[in-house]
């Protein structure tokens, strides 16, 4: 098991600064958020990139993320695929692993099948784009209604049906409760498709009114984040951990102080559950 601290959840500091705190809070990994890597590339490039990774001991486990990649029209998807080429090389680039993607709102009139297909189609696409470089791709379903790939089980039937050995999928807990998604259905999962998982939590609400500032810390919300967690461990899941939460009043506190209450309650939710 690894844990991780993702660019969202320190979303006011630049890359530099997330590195930094990872590594001085004792996170494994970063999630480098979309945003900040570009910034920080047209200010010091990958030399500088991959210098401060070293300095500060922590590994980029994803690019997050190269979204609403489904249903454009042509020029949005060309410049869709442009820009996950540009993930792809930067990935490939500083050894990271995973570059993730993201489903776009549900066009009007769109099935169930129009989704699936669609999907189905543009990720064997980006499969063939990412494999020369060894990089891997995570469909992170959105637990919201207008997404067109809301739930676990309909994003692990799209990622089966793909059937291509680097594409598999994230599972976020706030996007599994928002969304209606079931245990039952973590049961049916391969855990060697699960690329990576988000922990947080959610303020009490409706779950038709949850959006992303009523996130929190793993334990201090409404999740069910031990039966969640020990559902994953019963198929066998023991890989990445990252903690991705979009809280404005966490973005005003300093960002250590931040990345450290995000590892010490996303470690606790994990012991809870028996993963560390």
């Amino acid at each position: 098991m690894e844990l991780g601290l993702n660019g969202a959840t320190t979303l006011k500091a630049d890359l530099a600064t997330d590195i930094a705190v990872a590594g001085r809070a004792g996170f494994d990994f970063v999630e480098i958020w979309a945003a900040k890597l570009m910034g920080y590339l047209e200010a010091g490039g990958l030399p500088a990139l991959r210098r401060d990774l070293r300095r500060a001991g922590v590994r980029a486990a994803t690019l997050n993320s190269v979204e609403r990649v489904t249903f454009n029209d042509p020029s949005g998807h060309i410049r869709m695929l442009e820009d996950f080429q540009r993930f792809c090389r930067v990935a490939q680039a500083i050894n990271c692993e995973t570059v993730i993607v993201v489903p776009s709102p549900r066009p009007k009139g769109a099935s169930l099948a129009d989704i699936a297909q669609e999907s189905v189609r543009v990720l064997r696409e980006l499969s063939s784009i990412a494999k020369p470089t060894g990089v891997r791709l995570a469909y992170e379903f959105l637990g919201f209604a207008d997404c067109t790939v809301n739930t676990l089980a309909q994003c692990a039937a799209i990622v089966e049906k793909v059937a291509r050995p680097n594409v598999g999928l994230v599972l976020d807990t706030f996007h599994f409760f928002a969304g209606g998604s079931r245990l039952a259905s973590i049961r049916q999962v391969d855990p060697g498709k699960i690329f990576i998982v988000h922990l947080n939590d959610v303020e009490r609400a409706p779950r038709r009114k949850m959006h992303d500032a009523l996130r929190l810390f793993p334990g201090k919300g409404i999740i069910p984040l031990a039966s969640i967690l020990r559902a994953l461990k019963a198929i066998g899941y023991a890989g990445r951990f990252s903690v991705e939460i979009f809280r404005p009043q966490y973005w005003n506190r300093s960002p250590l102080q931040v990345a450290r209450e995000a590892r010490a309650t996303a470690l606790a939710a994990l012991r809870q559950a028996g993963l560390c």
